[in-house]
């Protein structure tokens, strides 16, 4: 890709020109290229081998790419499997160009890709494509950069994400003119946004450069329709704006309501009505309407709607209202942008900002089944375990316990399965249908209640989130029932598979927990990371063994800690520290007899089982006592998986022999 033009037409000529170049110029794409084409990716190592993932533990920033320019970034693609709720809000993409510390791009990778509230949804347009249910996400913004550019993604959620895979694709050029500007994309969030009348503000930035595009996603805790409100560009300072739209779905180019739609320039990916809880994202790309600003834009939107007297009746058709707003900005930049709000670390991000996760296996013997029986299926897709239940027609029951910590109103969902035999369902709370106000709308108002969902699929996943309501829930057990309504006329059965109960406290109660949200503090230096093993929050100590695994041989004053943590409660932990005590190596043989027992602890997670079987090869020789525990593991090969052999514990079992004996 050449840059030829000046910054304020780069939108047009860079961008579109890829759409329209052919139809200007058929030989355009037929001219030979002065750059060279380059891939970093997670792809293996390892010449026979499968194994394409990378995996990162909680807190982990993974680098994904180190590129030396000049350059420009043309494609990235990212597919994850991991079960942790809202895992895409959780993930944290950040763009960093010519070694500057401030990241350009610093937004959830899920909200980067057009979908809010932590989704995985289809979508299709020029800049952004998520293909298979939305797991297949693909960026063709071009990040242009003139010395370096480093693209990192950090797990700030809880739990591990076993599957990473990316390509980020980039082109090496002679050089970039002075004129070629810095793409930047940028989240922003409140929870909630303004009730006082005041806009939400998607970007109030200075500087010279171009403003490209907009996600925004809101969550209504009040029913109603939230977007009366007109978007706004100030420019340069000016007192009124240079642009100023009719109402928020106006400018997602959609009309009388937000409908999911997509399009190569704007479009919809979530549109759950105008009820209480109702969610929706909408993105818009000024491909071909970029907005150019030469000291500074201020682009905000009206936080006015709909809203309603305690009996229903309607106060006002254009009112302050209290919705959860959140959003990403997309601008081109002369520079980098500075001095930009910071963005809110991990789960404060989530929708309601305090959801917890319950796994529904671990209740299994509090669960009920009428006319069926339950099984829990491990690893169902990818590292998610779900409870079965083969139901044997309508009217099929599977009851699930649950405890609530506090009184108060709460967001409740649930996340099941799809499959080729799965069945339709209905959701009861406490034995009843979940009810929530339908208070009179604007004329043609969506209202649509969720009372069931197919759960027949072609193939085989598990990430349908379906929300059951907004209830009012007292301190203790309440209950889940899924009732079987039937099944789709291309399903071969009735079956049902529930992987977990989401919930998550409403109204400025459960928002303001949003606010203790912290990123964990890890200590720098061998001393100082030894103790944070100790650390009362896994999460600490998983990212100290990790800090102290890339120390390597530096690290051997820590084999005793190290080794103790073998026993953690946590496997991550566990795992993490197998893999610190093996990039010590032979410094580490005090740490062998913690390794075989490790190896042989009763129901040991597979992961802790691989690593502390690599750890005790690295150690080599010194770790001779290792092999009667090494042979029993080597001598229970789990079957491969997609050909990925060397993710099993008996392959690194073979090769730590291999290692201590020195056959290789």
């Amino acid at each position: 890709m050449r840059f030829r033009t000046p910054v304020l037409a780069l939108a047009a000529a860079v961008v579109a020109a890829r759409l329209r170049a052919q139809a200007t110029d058929p030989l355009e794409f037929a001219k030979l290229k002065d750059f060279t084409a380059h891939r970093s990716s997670s792809t293996s190592p390892i010449p026979d081998s499968n194994n394409d993932r990378w995996y990162m533990i909680p807190g982990e920033e993974a680098t994904l790419a180190d590129l030396q320019g000049p350059g420009v970034v043309t494609h990235l693609w990212i597919t994850i499997a991991a079960n942790e709720y809202g895992w895409p809000r959780l993930l944290r993409l950040r763009v960093y160009y010519d070694g500057s510390p401030e990241p350009s791009v610093d937004a959830p990778l899920g909200d980067f890709f057009g979908v809010g509230h932590g989704f995985e949804r289809p979508v299709e347009s020029s800049m952004i494509r998520a293909s298979s249910d939305g797991r297949a996400r693909n960026s063709y913004w071009p990040m242009p950069f003139r010395r370096s550019c480093r693209v990192t993604l950090t797990n700030e959620g809880r739990r591990r994400v076993d599957h990473l895979y990316f390509q980020v694709d980039w082109d090496k050029v002679p050089s970039l003119p002075p004129d070629v500007a810095y793409f930047h994309a940028r989240y922003r969030q409140e929870l909630p946004a303004p009730d006082d009348g005041k806009p939400y503000v998607f970007l109030d930035v200075k500087g010279r450069g171009f403003y490209v595009g907009t996600v925004l996603s809101v969550v209504q805790p009040e029913a109603g329709w939230f977007g009366e409100g007109d978007d706004r560009f100030f420019v340069d300072g000016e007192p009124e704006p240079s642009l100023k739209g009719t109402g928020s779905e106006d400018y997602f180019t959609d009309a009388w309501g937000l409908h999911v739609t997509s399009g190569l320039y704007a479009g919809v990916t979530v549109a759950d009505g105008t009820g209480l809880g109702s969610r929706m994202t909408g993105y818009r790309w000024h491909i071909l309407d970029p907005i150019p600003f030469s000291k500074s834009l201020h682009f905000d939107i009206e936080h006015l709607g709909w809203t309603y007297n305690q009996d229903g009746s309607i106060k006002s058709a254009f009112g302050p209202r209290n919705d959860l707003m959140s959003s990403v900005s997309y601008w081109y930049q002369d520079g980098i942008a500075t001095g930009l709000p910071p963005v809110p670390y991990g789960s404060a991000r989530l929708p309601q900002g305090n959801a917890v996760q319950f796994e529904v296996e671990t209740a299994m013997d509090g669960i009920a089944a009428e006319k069926g029986k339950t099984e829990v299926v491990k690893d169902l897709f990818w590292a998610k375990d779900v409870v079965l239940f083969r139901a044997e027609g309508p009217g099929a029951r599977l009851t699930i316990p649950f405890d609530v910590a506090e009184a108060g109103d709460y967001e409740l969902y649930t996340q099941v399965a799809q499959g080729s035999d799965y069945g339709i369902y209905s959701v009861l709370l406490d034995g009843k249908p979940p009810v929530a106000p339908v208070l009179e709308h604007e004329p043609g108002a969506d209202v649509r209640p969720q009372l069931s969902f197919d759960g027949y699929a072609y193939e085989t996943y598990v990430g349908l989130d379906d929300q059951i309501g907004w209830p009012r829930l007292t301190k203790g057990r309440h209950t889940v029932t899924f009732v079987c309504l039937g099944k789709n006329a291309a399903s071969t059965g009735y079956a049902l598979g529930v992987d977990d109960l989401i919930l998550a406290q409403t109204g400025p109660a459960g928002w303001r927990k949003a606010d203790a949200v912290k990123a964990p503090a890890v200590p720098k230096g061998v001393s100082g990371l030894t103790a944070a093993l100790s650390d009362p929050d896994p999460v600490v100590r998983g990212l100290a063994a990790l800090e102290l695994s890339r120390l390597g041989p530096a690290a051997s004053p820590a084999s005793s800690a190290l080794a103790a943590r073998l026993q953690d409660p946590d496997p991550i932990v566990r795992a993490e520290a197998a893999i610190a005590i093996g990039a010590i190596g032979a410094g580490a043989a005090s740490a062998v007899p913690a390794l075989v027992a490790a190896l042989r602890a009763p129901d040991q997670s597979l992961h802790v089982v691989r690593e502390s079987a690599t750890a005790l090869g690295r150690i080599g020789p010194a770790a001779a006592s290792a092999l009667p525990a090494l042979k029993e593991v080597a001598a229970h090969p789990i079957p491969e998986v997609g050909g990925i052999i060397d993710l099993t514990p008996a392959w690194a079992a073979s090769r730590a022999i291999e290692r201590i004996e020195k056959k290789s």
